[in-house]
Formats: structure tokens, sequence, C-alpha cells
């Protein structure tokens, strides 16, 4: 079985928006959390600085560990072909941003990123990380 653990964010700010990161490396077409994959000997809080400033071009502050969410993806559903079963270990944190301006990722996994009102999240394509990280922000 392969492992991968990433570190997002849930960044909001005073006007109640969330930003969120389009992902297209999957499937379909679909607006995630910002963050990702922990490098080799990387900090958990260390890499959602690092991939939100990759992202967004944001520099964040990161803050409270909302929580830790585990799931075991069998071979066939990986986005990536393999043979092997996937476990991923999201690690999720509040993050407010400190600097920096919007700017969008270039050949990475995310082609864009953009600030939402909560309520027309909903009616977002998204992967089930959203909802799930907006949950551990007692967000949703």
């Amino acid at each position: 079985m392969d492992m991968r653990v990433a570190a997002y964010a849930v960044v909001t700010d005073d006007d109640g928006r969330i930003l969120l990161a389009r992902w297209t490396e999957g499937r379909r077409v679909a607006w995630t959390m910002p963050g990702g994959g922990l490098e080799a000997g990387e900090a958990p809080e260390d890499a959602v600085r690092r991939e939100l400033r990759e992202e967004t071009g944001y520099t964040v502050k990161v803050g409270e560990l909302l929580g830790i969410h585990s799931r075991v993806i069998p071979a066939g559903q990986r986005v990536n072909e393999s043979d092997q079963p996937l476990h991923t270990l999201r690690i999720v944190y509040r993050a407010s941003v400190t600097g920096g301006k919007l700017t969008f990722e270039a050949d990475g996994s995310t082609d864009m990123a953009e600030w939402f009102p909560l309520r027309a999240v909903r009616d977002l394509q998204r992967v089930k990380l959203v909802d799930i990280s907006l949950r551990m922000a007692g967000i949703l």
C-alpha cells in the first residue's frame, strides 16, 4: 500500500469568503482546499505554507490544527494508475493571509485559485475534502 501525507488550509477573509484552488489532475476538474503533499523531511506547517504560496500566491500564517482525515483509496480508483491502494492522511489547518497577491500556479496540479462566498460553495464542482475541511472548521 502506498501512502501520501498532505497538509491543507481553511483560509477565510473578512468578508466571510473561503479560498479554494481548482484541481485539474483528477478525473474531473474540481475545486479543492489549497495545500498538498509533504516533501521528505518537511514539517506539515511548512508544507501548507509552501503549497499555499505555490497555488495561490499568498503567504499565510498557519493557525490551529483543525484535524486529520484518513482515507484508503482502492487501487482501481486512484488518479494515477497503480496496482496498490493509496492511504492518504490529510492534515487540515486554519490559516490567514499575511501577504502576497492572488496568482495562479503554473504547471502544477491546480491551475487557479479563487475566493468564494460560503453560500456559493455548495453549488461548485468540488472534492469531498472541501466539505470535510469546512466541517472541521465549524463552517459547514
